[in-house]
Order: structure tokens, then C-alpha cells, then sequence
């Protein structure tokens, strides 16, 4: 039988199995004006670009479309991604496709339009509609290349193989997964991420940094992607003071006089942090406070990376009481020192609230207008989200509801 992303090759918690990703990774300042030098090489002549409408305010569109061009290559752009897209969001984006006879596609923003971008590949060469793909390795035929550029640092979809959409008459999320949807490469420019709005980049860095959390202690977790996690985890930490200095001063210029230079290398250290986390999710997988923060955004429409944000802290304890769920690495690499378990996940739970208070997120579900009337429903959903179940310690819906009313 196939083995399926997650499970273990042989019934031993020593044995392990990645599908490692392929292509290249540019990292540096201005790798994006070789957008279209890489996409000639990777064969692509007719090109859509899938973003959204603040990316093109920020003028990262035309600065990709200007390279591309200048590479003699056919460029249309698609704006239509919004927050959490949608079976229509990915609709549209396969139409614009169709429309432009594309052979090639670029995701141009954040995870939202990283993920339209994989789930417009998917509908446009593989016909149906989104929910048909929901799982993994459902796509029977080729997908066309693709390539990765994020202009924020949070989801790490650049670095995975999953299409994350939500279904339309529920606002359910749907992993839609296959080896074919990853990108082909991946551009890391810390230009392009300077510009993102501290805020922004405050909300989105505390998604990556639950990524490196939650990926480091899940029960697919291996050496390969507690690498990936660990590394991810410090230069994230190394990061998000001075992002959260900077929202603090209201701006970008903020940083407690540092030099813009400075900044461009803290915002790259964001950046890169977050698609290690993005890899060690696809080398492994998440944990319970993905499952409780998917009802949470489809019911209320709560933000990704604030619904993990207000959750994991209570998930970190809730799996520390168990003992040996190995949190340990990760608190030597923000203390400096190791520590047991039962430590090292207070100690943890203790910085992601601090983290948490930093950034200006909200510390309870109560402040995101979130009923307590609805915790049951809520349970009962986040018990059968996917990722909940390569949590370290096994969460029960009474175990989830306890952690929704830690959290209320």
C-alpha cells in the first residue's frame, strides 16, 4: 500500500518518510528581478500571475511584470485572491488561466495567494472543482510549473505541496495536496517582504513561528523536518522584536534606530524563518492548535494567524502535562539552557503569550466576538480537523472544548 503524508513507513516511532521538495530557492535582496530569467529556464513562455489588490498597491506586481516582460514572456495578472480564498476565489483564477492559454503560473503575495494560485493549477489542468481535490494525491494529470513568491512572512505555503481553500457552503478548510502542486521555485526577497505593514508582519510571524511549534513536537515529526523547524524557530525569534518595534512606532521606520539596511535583514531573517517553518510543516505536519483555529476562522471569520495565536499557548501546556512530548530543543534555543518537558512547555506557553501581548493580538476568544454559546460546535469540528491528529497528545472533543474555555 502507498504510504500517505503523515504515516510512518513501519509501525515504530523511530521509522519516518519526507517527500523532500524539489526546485531552487533564491534568497537575497532583489532576487525578484530574475523572476523571468527563472521562469524561462523552468520552460514557461505564457504566464499568469495570481496576487491581490495591496501586493499591486505595493508595486510588487509591476516590478515582477516589468522582468517577466523583459524576459519576452506573455504576462496577465489576477487580482481577484482575498483573505481565506474560497472555491471561487480559485474559479476565477483558473478561468484567468484558461482565458490566457497559461503554460505557467506565479503565486505573487501571501499564503492566500500561494494557495489560489496551487488550487487554480489544480482545477485548470485537472477540470472539477476544488473539494474534489481535498486530501492528497487526487490530481491524475500533470499540473503546469509554478513558482512561489511570498511578500509576507507567515504561512510558509511557498515551501508545501497543500492548497488550502475554503469550501464555499461551509467556510471548511480543505487541505488539497500533490507532489505536482508544489512550485517549482521559490523567490525569498527581503525587499519584497520590507514592504508588508508591520502589523501584518507581526500577525504572520506569530502563524510561522506556531509552524516551527507545532511541526517540531507533532507525532510525524523526524530529525529532517525538527531541522527545518528548529532553525526556522530561532531566526524567527531573532526577527520579530523588530517588527513588533517598528508596529509599535506606527510605521515601517520604526526599530529603535536601526539602519534601514538593518531592518531589510530582520525582515529577511522573518522571511526565511518562516519558510523553514512552512518546510518542516511539509516534511511533518501541524497540531492541535491548527484544529482549533480552523472552526474559529471559518465561523467567525477570524484571521489564521490570530485563531492559532489565541490557542496555542493553552495547546503548549495541554500537551506539556502529558510529559515527554519533547519541547525541550525548542526552549534551549530560546533560553539558551535545556529543560524537562513540564518546564519547557510552561516556559514556551509563557513567551508565546508574551509574543502574543507584543504583537497587540488578542489574548481571548471572548475579544474576537466569539460566543461561548458556540464552544460545543466549535469542539466537536476542530476534533475532526486533520492536522489535530498528529497532535503529541491525543485531543478528545472534551479535550478541545477545555481548551476552547481556557481560551474564552
Amino acid at each position: 500500500m502507498p504510504i500517505k503524508r503523515g504515516q510512518r513507513p513501519l509501525e515504530t516511532s523511530e521509522s519516518w518518510s519526507i517527500d523532500t521538495a524539489p526546485g531552487r530557492v533564491l534568497y537575497g535582496a532583489g532576487v525578484i528581478d530574475l523572476i523571468g530569467e527563472v521562469v524561462l529556464e523552468l520552460g514557461g513562455r505564457r504566464v499568469l500571475v495570481v496576487t491581490d489588490p495591496g501586493v499591486a498597491a505595493a508595486g510588487h506586481v509591476h516590478r515582477a511584470s516589468v522582468a517577466l516582460r523583459g524576459a519576452g514572456l506573455e504576462v496577465a495578472v489576477f487580482y481577484g485572491v482575498e483573505e481565506n480564498p474560497g472555491e471561487r476565489h480559485v474559479a476565477a483564477a483558473a478561468a484567468a488561466a484558461r482565458a490566457h492559454e497559461a503554460d505557467f503560473l506565479i503565486g505573487l503575495g501571501g499564503g492566500s495567494a500561494m494557495d489560489c494560485a496551487k488550487g487554480a493549477n489544480f482545477v485548470f489542468t485537472n477540470g472539477g472543482r476544488m473539494e474534489d481535490y481535498w486530501g492528497f494525491g487526487k490530481a491524475a494529470k500533470p499540473m503546469l510549473p509554478s513558482i512561489g513568491v511570498p511578500c509576507t512572512a507567515g504561512t510558509g505555503s511557498e515551501a508545501q505541496s497543500f492548497a488550502v481553500i475554503s469550501r464555499e457552503d461551509d467556510h471548511r478548510k480543505m487541505a488539497c495536496g500533490d507532489p505536482k502542486a508544489r512550485f517549482l521555485a521559490t523567490l525569498l526577497d527581503p525587499e519584497v517582504v520590507r514592504t508588508a505593514p508591520s502589523e501584518v508582519m507581526a500577525a504572520t510571524g506569530l502563524d510561522a513561528l506556531s509552524h516551527a511549534l507545532e511541526s517540531f513536537v507533532c507525532t510525524a515529526a523526524n530529525p529532517y523536518s525538527r531541522m527545518f523547524a528548529s532553525e526556522g524557530f530561532a531566526r524567527l525569534l531573532r526577527g520579530f522584536d523588530a517588527v513588533v518595534d517598528a508596529q509599535a512606532a506606527g510605521d515601517a521606520s520604526g526599530g529603535r534606530g536601526k539602519t534601514e539596511a538593518e531592518l531589510v535583514e530582520l525582515w529577511g531573517e522573518m522571511l526565511l524563518g518562516a519558510h523553514l517553518a512552512g518546510a518542516a510543516i511539509e516534511a511533518s505536519m501541524l497540531g492541535a492548535a491548527h484544529g482549533l483555529a480552523n472552526p474559529l476562522t471559518a465561523r467567525y471569520d477570524i484571521t489564521h494567524g490570530v485563531a492559532v495565536a489565541v490557542m496555542l499557548d493553552h495547546v503548549v501546556r495541554f500537551n506539556g502535562a502529558a510529559g515527554g512530548t519533547g519541547y525541550g530543543g525548542l526552549a534551549q534555543l530560546a533560553f539558551g539552557r535545556a529543560a524537562g518537558n513540564g518546564v519547557a512547555s510552561e516556559r514556551l506557553a509563557k513567551l508565546w503569550a508574551d509574543l502574543r501581548d507584543s504583537a497587540g493580538v488578542a489574548a481571548r476568544l471572548r475579544d474576537l466576538g466569539v460566543l461561548e454559546a458556540d464552544l460545543d460546535l466549535l469542539s466537536s469540528q476542530a476534533a475532526e480537523q486533520w492536522t489535530a491528529q498528529f497532535n503529541p497528545r491525543s485531543a478528545s472533543a472534551s479535550d478541545m472544548l477545555a481548551l476552547y474555555r481556557a481560551a474564552f
